[in-house]
């Protein structure tokens, strides 16, 4: 027996449920590609993805996932035989370090923790060292999916600047933009690279750098540029050139809505909504834990992020669990990934996602917890409905 039937509650970070509107937006014929239509779409797309980015810098959109931005990051600014720091706090920034490594480049990894966010006092510290200038750039993801960290991107900024160093600052946003703040310019990050499949509430398949003059000046004596990813080249007046080729003209519509109803519900009502939906989680974790078997990944309550939280099993197998939410209730739970692969699942709340999701997702959870007897304090789902009714004012 199940309780199945009806619409799945997607709790993944990523790809996120897309909105209805969306998907309409996209459901068109094809148009043609050199009509002032898609010129117009282009233009205000490449405005807009700066504009969530908040940065003065320019937008490049690719036909890729996540992990082509980051090849497009790295391929316009460095040389075979540069050398990179890499800031770990989970598995993706040190997995963009490893594309770097392959394609020749040099990378230190200082040493972090899947519990923790980066230092940026060690930051500083490290960058003081290296008195030659050595480390070309510094690479760091404002959230990371796989921990459940979010890092001061501010305060890294900070310590570069402190150390006197002149190392470009580039930061993956894949889990964070549309989900929370991202002042680029004001933190003084020069290349930010995300994802349409997240906070960004589209399908898969776009790709998103922003640079700022300083990395479009370091752009041009870049050894590893290619040509699909060239920035030179998709600066060209012609249309199929900011693309490198046909156009991916549906998902640009689908994209140009998504970022439609992210402006109208406005930014900082966008983030807040998800600072509200993310502590009602965090909640709800805080009494399961009483239990003693259930608990954070990431220590220090100031440090989970507002995307997606880890939540550890211990003595128990998560995927039992994340199996019986899917088959009898249709709420699909992230699956733990590098060091907590077994030992953890992932709640996502990131993107097109409201107090009604959120909830039923907790209440699934606790429904599971019960059935699998996996001990844990009840009351969880009742601690998020508090939360939200004291914060959400008539």
């Amino acid at each position: 027996m199940s309780v199945r039937a009806g619409r799945e509650f997607l709790a993944i970070p990523g790809p996120t449920t897309v909105p209805d509107e969306v998907l309409r937006a996209m459901h068109r014929p094809a148009v043609d590609i050199y009509s002032g239509q898609l010129l117009a779409l282009t233009d205000g797309l490449m405005r807009d993805v700066a504009r969530v980015f908040n940065t003065k810098g320019r937008a490049y959109i690719y036909s890729a996932n996540g992990h082509g931005a980051w090849e497009a990051a790295l391929t316009n600014v460095l040389s075979r035989g540069d050398k990179i720091l890499v800031l770990e706090s989970g598995r993706f920034a040190v997995s963009w370090g490893e594309h770097a490594r392959r394609m020749g480049v040099e990378v230190e990894v200082l040493k972090g923790d899947m519990r923790r966010a980066v230092r940026s006092e060690e930051v500083e510290a490290r960058l003081r060292t290296d008195r030659g200038s050595s480390i070309k750039a510094v690479l760091v993801a404002q959230i990371d999916t796989a921990s459940g960290v979010v890092n001061d991107i501010d305060a890294i900024g900070q310590a570069i600047r402190a150390a006197g160093h002149d190392a470009l600052l580039m930061v993956d946003a894949v889990a964070s933009l549309g989900c929370m703040p991202f002042d680029m310019d004001a933190w003084g990050v020069d290349i930010a690279m995300s994802g349409s499949q997240k906070g960004l509430m589209s399908p898969p398949g776009l790709g998103f750098v922003v640079a700022n003059d300083r990395a479009r000046e370091v752009h041009k004596t870049a050894g590893l540029r290619t040509p699909y990813w060239d920035w030179t080249d998709r600066e060209g007046e012609e249309h199929y050139r900011k693309y490198a080729g046909t156009p991916p003209e549906h998902l640009l519509y689908g994209l140009r809505q998504a970022l439609d109803l992210l402006f109208e519900e406005g930014l900082e009502n966008v983030f807040r909504r998800h600072q509200l939906l993310a502590e009602a989680v965090r909640l709800a974790i805080g009494v399961w834990s009483k239990g003693q078997v259930i608990g954070f990944n990431i220590i220090e309550p100031s440090e989970r992020c507002d995307a997606v939280t880890p939540v550890l099993v211990n003595g128990h197998d998560p995927d039992l669990l994340r199996a019986y939410c899917n088959a009898k209730c249709g709420v699909v739970l992230g699956h733990g990934i590098g060091e907590l692969a077994g030992k953890a699942f992932r709640i996502a709340h990131m993107g097109h996602v409201n107090a009604p999701m959120i909830l039923g997702t907790l209440s699934v959870i606790e429904m599971g917890l019960a059935a699998l007897r996996i001990p844990h304090d009840r009351g969880g789902t009742q601690a998020a409905i508090d939360w939200l009714g004291q914060q959400v004012k008539a």
